[in-house]
């Protein structure tokens, strides 16, 4: 049977973004990241980070990197939360571009390997790519307020199923959500 999930965007999200952060010592997770993705496990979601990485496809970090940043990021949770981690390597314009958030793909692929039900499965980030990229794949989208203010924000405020404050009222809302029938 299909499970529900979240999936989340990783830079200014779960950990503050440093552009095209290739050093893990400087990772800072977000306040209450932790007690967010505890809540959401232990209302039986799967976790899934989905994450555009154009710094490798310009050149600017390597693929490695990319993980070490993870991995570190997993290290301050202090569990092993995810399900799964998908990133889009490529920068606008480069072949596999098309699997750049807005577009499902990543959520798909997830949702094919690990047998999740998008239609009962939230995508939670911080810009409008983030939250059209969960709507395109079928899921409900938060949008949650710890990136910098844009112009784009606003319009993500409109798309957005909800909008939070932070991880904790994201998770919050999402349990709460999802048993409604």
């Amino acid at each position: 049977m299909s499970k529900p999930a979240v999936f989340f965007d990783r830079d200014d999200t779960l950990m503050r973004n440093v552009p095209y952060l290739g050093d893990p010592s400087k990772v800072q997770i977000f306040p209450g990241t932790a007690d967010a993705l505890d809540k959401l496990t232990h209302a039986g979601f799967a976790l899934v980070i989905v994450s555009n990485q154009s710094g490798v496809g310009r050149g600017l970090i390597t693929i490695q990197q990319v993980a070490l940043v993870t991995e570190e990021m997993q290290r301050q949770l202090g569990d092993s939360y995810f399900t799964g981690i998908y990133n889009c390597y490529a920068a606008p314009g480069q072949p596999g571009d098309d699997n750049r958030k807005p577009s499902p793909v990543l959520l798909q692929q997830a949702s094919v390997a690990h047998d999740l039900d998008l239609a009962k499965s939230y995508m939670v980030g911080d810009r409008l790519s983030d939250v059209l990229c969960g709507k395109n794949a079928g899921c409900k989208s938060v949008l949650v307020l710890t990136g910098p203010s844009s112009p784009e924000r606003e319009v993500a405020r409109n798309e957005a199923h909800f909008v939070a404050s932070d991880l904790i009222e994201a998770a919050e809302w999402i349990v709460v959500d999802s048993k409604r029938k």
